[in-house]
């Protein structure tokens, strides 16, 4: 498929060991320029995957927000959040909360939800300074370089997502669903193909289903799109997850993968698909100012570990519910008290 127009109006760099980037020179209106170049700087993400601008000279989240906002159109409000995040206006969020000196791995922001944001939109305000960027990988790359064996078994059943909220780690019940209210919980369970069961201590247990391979709603190419390696306990640092077993029960981790079927992925498939993220990975250091977009559905992203101060504020837009090639979504079980 060819995107030559309007993609074709902003000079923007493809780079083999980098995201595409697209430098201009500082505008007035930062906000104005985003309106005027919209359509273009969007064709380009679906052409790329992903393009940082560099040159916007972002300064603040007030700002971030009106560039997100002409850029997207209407923002998302995320729901299911797997750890807690700040609120700096209407939809616009901090990066997650995660420790400076532990990495998150790769992943497709949201791909549990039934209804995920096609496109994430980050602004570095402060950039730390070491390490810290939110580097990219192509799913499709990805889905082609893992062993058909695996793909097809993922495929075929889909992944299966645990959860246990607490008080303590992982975001909260009011954090992910916006509310602590029993009732409206359970609603938002049954509406979005959650099974869930509340625990005698009063916590709530959540599976859900989905599906680990699905067509990319503008081009139709398959993705590799799913957490299945960040939220997998082997993916956690050892002593994390010692403590975490210990404290817990695997059983009560706050959150945890499994084969569509239910049967439990073996470290060994979750390095190998942290090792061909790894070969995949394209990264550019954070400079103040910078603006990212991020084609959720074709491209995963991450966060590197860091120094000093960091500061990305980021947004989520063009709600999307994509289509598995074969059988993979959905709950397990069906919802339960």
């Amino acid at each position: 498929m060819s995107f030559s127009s309007p993609a074709s109006l902003l000079e923007v760099e493809p780079r083999p060991d980098r995201p595409a980037i697209l430098r201009v020179e500082a505008p007035v209106d930062a906000a104005g320029w985003a309106a005027g170049n919209r359509e273009a700087l969007r064709a380009q993400v679906t052409e790329h995957g992903a393009v940082l601008v560099r040159g916007l000279g972002l300064r603040d989240a007030d700002q971030a927000g009106a560039v997100f906002s002409r850029l997207a159109g209407t923002l998302m409000t995320e729901r299911e959040a797997f750890a807690p995040r700040d609120l700096h206006g209407p939809k616009l969020y901090s990066s997650t909360a995660w420790p400076a000196n532990q990495p998150m791995c790769m992943h497709h922001e949201l791909s549990y939800a039934l209804e995920v944001p096609g496109l994430m939109l980050f602004a570095c305000l402060t950039a730390p300074a070491e390490g810290g960027a939110t580097a990219v990988a192509d799913g499709e790359e990805v889905l082609r370089a893992l062993p058909r064996e695996l793909t097809e078994r993922f495929e075929r059943e889909g992944w299966l997502l645990t959860r246990s909220y607490n008080d303590e780690i992982g975001a909260s019940l009011e954090e992910s669903f916006g509310t602590d209210d029993r009732e409206t919980v359970e609603n938002y369970c049954r509406a979005h193909s959650i099974d869930f069961a509340w625990q005698p201590d009063g916590s709530l247990r959540t599976r859900q289903r989905r599906a680990a391979v699905v067509n990319h709603p503008v081009t139709g190419r398959r993705c590799w799109f799913n957490q299945i390696a960040f939220l997998n306990q082997w993916t956690l640092a050892p002593e994390v997850r010692e403590y975490l077993v210990d404290e817990y029960g695997e059983d009560g981790l706050p959150f945890n993968t499994r084969y569509g079927d239910g049967t439990p992925i073996g470290e060994d498939v979750v390095e190998l698909l942290n090792a061909t993220y790894d070969r995949h990975t394209r990264r550019e250091p954070w400079q103040k100012g910078d603006l990212m977009l991020v084609d959720n559905i074709r491209t995963a992203h991450s966060r590197e570990a860091f120094t000093g101060e960091r500061q990305v504020v980021v947004a989520m837009a063009d709600p999307q519910r994509p289509a598995a090639p074969g059988p993979a979504a959905g709950s397990s079980k069906g919802g339960r008290r």
